[in-house]
């Protein structure tokens, strides 16, 4: 007992802290065992949570226990060290994201966090966002309005008709009225899986060619998708992904001089030499692969090894290239 009384009252009540955020319900006797303290300590330390602030619910009796209710305000979180990580790269790439308006709403509550990590922490962060580039891949007119998820997601969760103007593809227009089922997210690409009262179909909206949306009251019961899996519904709805190309290259340079060429490249080392090596590379295209190899073609001779049509369309490349000026 007066070891238990010698310990740190704020950094016994944070430990505390960090098990009920976990919002499962812990019995007293768990509890105390964890903090190793007594029953009687744990009943103090969550008076003092109480004190600061956080909503602690309490059972009695033989099973009685402690779980951290949902609280009318935010009070200080707190985070280990992992957690903090995890914020802070995921608020990093939530800027950038295809929603308008949540890139600078992320970046200023990503410095708010930045600025509380400690050294090693912040080292971390550092090391992983300076080692990550992404590809932006949404142009401007691939922007989300934020409200339309809000509208969308209540919609759904109310069971509750929407109306909105929707474009297609093709650019044709049309008004539509649906029954929103789920919301499901493709890379940057978000997607309304619901049922249209005009086509007496399921159909899937692209969130980004929604218009004009807004609900039109009058509920309706909910249908199971095809399949039971709104992702795998959409999957089937926007098609496969292209089929990717490979091709082995042979390549008279070490595989270090052609890094910097290779950075954006999906490739493979096979065989690294000390002036030569073999390279797998992987595009959508042909096109796409012959210009990888004219680019590493700057920096070394190239031979492509497979497949057959790619070394053709090299060879036709560097006769077009070749050939004098009219």
């Amino acid at each position: 007992m007066a070891e238990e009384m010698r310990e740190d009252p704020t950094g016994r009540a944070l430990q505390l802290l960090s098990l009920l955020q976990t919002h499962r319900f812990w019995q007293a006797g768990e509890l105390a065992e964890r903090l190793e303290v007594t029953e009687r300590t744990v009943r103090r330390d969550v008076d003092r949570l109480r004190g600061l602030g956080y909503p602690v619910d309490a059972t009695t009796g033989k099973y009685g226990g402690y779980r951290l209710a949902t609280g009318a305000h935010l009070p200080p979180l707190i985070l280990d060290d992992d957690e903090a990580v995890a914020v802070t790269v995921g608020l990093r790439y939530a800027a950038e994201a295809a929603i308008d308006g949540i890139e600078e709403t992320s970046l200023r509550a990503l410095a708010k966090i930045e600025q509380l990590l400690p050294d090693r922490l912040r080292r971390r962060v550092s090391a992983l966002h300076s080692s990550v580039i992404s590809i932006r891949g949404a142009a401007d007119g691939d922007i989300i309005d934020p409200e339309a998820l809000s509208v969308l997601a209540a919609a759904r969760r109310d069971h509750e008709h929407v109306r909105f103007d929707y474009r297609r593809g093709d650019g044709e227009s049309s008004r539509r009225l649906v029954q929103p089922h789920q919301l499901v997210t493709a890379g940057r690409r978000w997607y309304l899986v619901a049922w249209d009262r005009h086509r007496e179909d399921w159909r899937t909206f692209r969130l980004d060619r929604l218009r004009q949306l807004r609900p039109v009251g009058g509920q309706f019961t909910p249908r199971e998708i095809p399949g039971g899996d709104a992702a795998s519904f959409v999957a089937d709805s926007i098609g496969p992904a292209p089929r990717r190309r490979e091709a082995k290259l042979a390549i008279r340079a070490g595989f270090a001089e052609l890094e910097e060429v290779l950075r954006f490249v999906d490739h493979t080392p096979i065989e690294r030499g000390a002036d030569s090596c073999l390279v797998l590379i992987r595009g959508e295209d042909l096109g796409r692969l012959a210009m990888t190899v004219a680019r590493l073609a700057l920096t070394a001779p190239v031979t492509v090894l497979e497949p057959p049509d790619l070394a053709e369309t090299v060879r036709r490349l560097a006769a077009h290239l070749a050939a004098s000026p009219p």
